[in-house]
C-alpha cells in the first residue's frame, strides 16, 4: 500500500558548487522542509588542468559536508541520494572525495553521466511549472561549472512532456571555460575569441544530438543563470523569488552577460547579486550562456519559428534528484 508522503533529501554536488535539499514528496509533487543550502566549494578548482582535486578543494567540500551532515541529523530524513557531477567524473584521484563523503554522510557519491543528470534536471526544471505555462516542447539548459546539459522534452503529441525527447551533455561551463581561456579579468579579444570557438565547437556536436529548431520554450537554470537573470533586473543583491519564473529578452540577457564578461574581479564584487564564489567565474559562464542563446534562437529561426525570450528556473538537477527519490521511496513503501 502507497504511503502518503515520504521525507527525502538530495545532495547536488558540482563543479563550483555543493547543495542540500529537504523535502516531502507525495503523488502531487514535493515541499520544501529545508529550501536549497548551497555552499560554493570549488571542487573542480585545476581539475581540467590537472585531472586531480585539490587538497584545498577536498578540504573545502569536507566542511560542507559536515555541516550539511548536521543539518540532516536534524530531520526524520528516510532516504538521501548524493549526486556528483562534472568535476567528479573528470578526477582521477575521486575515491578520495568519495570515500569522505561516504564517510561523513552515510552515502557514497554517485557519480552520474552526463545523460542521467540531462534527465533529473529536466524533471526538477518542469515540476515547477504549470501546463499552461511552457509551450513544449521546452529545451532546459543546465548551465554548470564543467558541463551544460541540453534536454529537449516531448510536446505533448508524439511524446508526453515529461518525457525525455533528446539531450546532451558538453564539457563546457563556468570553471571550465575561465580555467582553460583565462577569462577571470578583462579578458582580452584573443581569450574570448579562443573560448567562443571552443563553446561553438561542442554546439556544433550537440545540434547533432538534439533537434533544437523544435523548441518552443527555451529554460535556463543554474548559479550561473539565474545571477545572470539578477544582474539583468538590476537588483541590490539576490533574491530567489524575484528571478524565479521570470522571462528575459535574449537581447537583454545578451547585453548584460557581455558587459559583465568583460569586467574586473575587483568590478564585480561591487555587485551584491553575485555570490562571492562566483565573481571570478561567472563572466566565463555569461559566454556560455551567450553562444547558447544564439545557436537556439539561430536554428529555430531558420526552421521558420519563433524565439525571443528565455524562461528562468531556480529549479533543477536538485530538484530532479529529491522528486525522482521520492517517487522512488514512495513505491516502494
Amino acid at each position: 500500500m502507497m504511503s502518503n508522503s515520504v521525507i527525502v533529501a538530495g545532495i547536488d554536488c558540482g563543479t563550483n558548487s555543493i547543495r542540500l535539499k529537504i523535502a516531502r514528496v507525495d503523488e502531487q509533487g514535493m515541499t520544501d522542509i529545508v529550501p536549497k543550502v548551497l555552499r560554493v566549494v570549488r571542487l573542480g578548482e585545476s581539475v581540467d588542468a590537472t585531472g586531480r582535486f585539490a587538497d584545498g578543494a577536498l578540504a573545502r567540500v569536507h566542511a560542507a559536508a559536515e555541516e550539511f551532515a548536521q543539518i540532516l541529523s536534524e530531520y526524520n530524513v528516510q532516504a538521501l541520494r548524493f549526486v556528483a557531477t562534472s568535476a567528479t567524473r573528470d578526477a582521477e584521484n575521486r575515491s578520495v572525495f568519495e570515500d569522505d563523503m561516504e564517510q561523513l554522510l552515510g552515502v557514497r557519491p554517485e557519480v552520474i553521466s552526463g545523460l542521467e543528470e540531462a534527465r533529473l534536471s529536466y524533471m526538477g526544471a518542469i515540476s515547477a511549472f504549470g501546463r499552461d505555462q511552457i509551450q513544449y516542447p521546452a529545451l532546459i539548459m543546465d548551465l554548470g561549472g564543467g558541463s551544460t546539459e541540453l534536454v529537449l522534452g516531448g510536446d505533448g503529441v508524439d511524446m508526453a512532456v515529461d518525457q525525455v525527447q533528446a539531450s546532451y551533455s558538453m564539457n563546457v561551463g563556468s570553471v571550465r571555460m575561465t580555467e582553460r581561456h583565462d577569462l577571470y579579468d578583462q579578458p582580452d579579444d584573443a581569450n574570448v575569441e579562443a573560448a567562443i570557438a571552443d563553446i561553438d565547437e561542442h554546439l556544433d556536436v550537440a545540434c547533432t544530438h538534439i533537434p533544437i529548431e523544435r523548441t518552443r520554450t527555451f529554460v535556463g537554470v543554474s548559479g550561473t543563470v539565474t545571477t545572470m537573470a539578477a544582474l539583468a533586473l538590476n537588483l541590490p543583491e539576490y533574491d530567489a523569488s524575484r528571478v524565479d519564473g521570470i522571462r528575459l529578452p535574449f537581447a537583454q540577457v545578451e547585453q548584460v552577460d557581455t558587459k559583465f564578461l568583460h569586467m574586473s574581479r575587483e568590478q564585480r564584487r561591487a555587485y551584491k547579486a553575485i555570490h562571492p564564489g562566483r565573481v571570478d567565474v561567472v563572466g566565463g559562464g555569461a559566454l556560455v550562456l551567450n553562444r547558447v542563446i544564439a545557436r537556439v534562437q539561430e536554428r529555430v529561426v531558420a526552421s521558420g519559428g519563433e524565439l525571443n525570450e528565455l524562461l528562468i528556473s531556480e529549479h533543477g538537477l536538485l530538484d530532479g534528484i529529491v522528486l525522482d527519490l521520492g517517487r522512488r521511496v514512495l513505491r516502494r513503501v
